[in-house]
């Protein structure tokens, strides 16, 4: 596996009660059921934020460090600067391998891993994200689970041009006995391809 999960700040407990406060009702000792996780995370709303994930990519390239870096959540990448590896950084190509660590809350995570899960998105690089996915899911699985490309978050292809390889609309071809209009329901026939495709039972 590439990703190494560092840190997971935040309890459901928590974010179950931020959600009673927006309510108007208070606090409890009550752990949120697995439902309840899913409905918050597909929903979107603010109390996710609650839940951050640390994590560490050991050797990554580096143009594949800086895809994930454009999105904004914390990162930190092993530095290139010629004073402090000896190499003179205009000897540096783009395949050097450096270190990637990163920290972001539930809702940065679906954001980016809805451009990262696509197939317009470079191989190397959504190998990254289904592999963080993947792993995240021993940990936090309503949250892994929550992790899906554009097209099946948005119920259609948002880009210029939809993938070569037109993923939705295979997708949608393999599954005509799902409701897709029901969001759980896509999001299910979504992970139970993803998971059969990349996990041995």
């Amino acid at each position: 596996m590439k990703t190494q999960i560092l840190n997971i700040e935040g309890t459901w407990k928590r974010a179950k009660n931020a959600c009673r406060i927006t309510v108007n009702k208070i606090h409890t000792d009550n752990e949120p059921s697995s439902e309840f996780k899913t409905n918050l995370l597909i929903s979107e709303h603010s109390p996710v934020r609650l839940i951050k994930v640390n994590w560490i990519w050991d050797s990554i390239k580096s143009w594949c460090a800086v895809h994930f870096s454009r999105h904004k959540w914390e990162c930190f990448v092993s530095t290139r600067r010629t004073d402090r590896i000896g190499i003179d950084r205009d000897k540096l190509t783009q395949d050097e391998i450096v270190t990637f660590e990163g920290e972001a809350n539930a809702q940065h995570l679906i954001d980016t891993w809805r451009k990262r899960l696509c197939f317009q998105a470079s191989n190397e690089t959504r190998q990254y994200a289904e592999d963080f996915k993947i792993v995240l899911r021993e940990k936090e699985p309503e949250l892994a689970d929550a992790l899906v490309p554009h097209c099946i978050y948005r119920f259609g292809c948002p880009e210029f041009e939809m993938c070569k390889r037109e993923f939705f609309d295979k997708f949608l071809e393999r599954n005509k006995s799902v409701d897709m209009r029901n969001i759980k329901e896509r999001y299910k026939a979504y992970n139970d391809e993803f998971y059969n495709k990349h996990l041995k039972y």
